[in-house]
């Protein structure tokens, strides 16, 4: 990778991203995407062993790294975007402050993890999560739209859960239907948002007294995630 796509990878993962990846929007709808067609996809990793301890209910650190996480995501699209734009492109940070979240849908016009399985990072899961090869589900995500010619990927348009049933299995709210996603699919065909959130504010208050909605169980029990633990670690990883 060479050229303004290799420069501005090479500054993300050096200034704190843990996958960087470039992907074509041009089949969404223009306001969708505020114009732009090319959206960086950008991620950063839990520590392992704060996914570990939520094995059971979400704890006071999960939720720490949740927000740690948020911010540092923040300053690397800001980075991006700015890096971006001094070379003469229009580029658009997708900040928390820029990306409103429906209070009552859970969703947002262009989720981050759109423009992630648009860019090949990974795929839906039947967490309604986004799932990599190399992390799991054990990441946060944000994205830069742009109009720079970037060296876009080709896009992943099925999961790759295939018949595991594993986080529907250990869902508390019973949220997950157990359905593949795929290009096209609505989310709330197979997962159900209304109960997750009841039951992570729940599961918050019991964890760890917050008054917030967050859980990470689907996270902890991937079958992906526990693998990356072993990878990571060498500890023997069990689904």
């Amino acid at each position: 990778m060479t050229g303004i796509s290799g420069q501005i990878k090479a500054g993300l993962l050096a200034h704190g991203a843990d996958i960087v990846g470039f992907a074509d929007l041009g089949e969404l709808p223009p306001d969708v995407r505020q114009g732009l067609p090319v959206g960086i996809c950008v991620a950063v990793k839990y520590p392992p062993q704060v996914i570990r301890g939520i094995a059971e209910l979400p704890t006071r650190e999960y939720c720490d790294w949740y927000h740690k996480l948020n911010h540092r995501l923040d300053n690397l699209v800001i980075w991006g975007a700015g890096f971006l734009q001094n070379q003469g492109f229009r580029a658009v940070a997708n900040t928390i402050e820029r990306v409103s979240l429906d209070a009552t849908e859970y969703n947002t016009a262009l989720p981050h993890k759109t423009v992630a399985t648009r860019a090949g990072i990974g795929w839906i899961g039947k967490s309604a999560l986004l799932v990599t090869e190399k992390y799991g589900s054990m990441i946060r995500l944000s994205s830069v739209l742009t109009n720079a010619p970037l060296d876009t990927a080709s896009p992943v348009n099925e999961s790759r859960c295939g018949k595991c049933t594993v986080c529907a299995n250990a869902c508390p709210a019973g949220a997950i239907s157990g359905k593949l996603w795929e290009v096209g699919l609505y989310r709330d065909e197979f997962f159900d948002p209304v109960k997750c959130g009841a039951a992570a504010l729940e599961r918050a208050r019991r964890g760890f007294g917050g008054e917030v909605i967050i859980c990470g169980k689907c996270i902890e029990i991937c079958p992906y995630t526990r693998r990356s633990w072993r990878n990571s670690s060498g500890q023997p990883s069990a689904a």
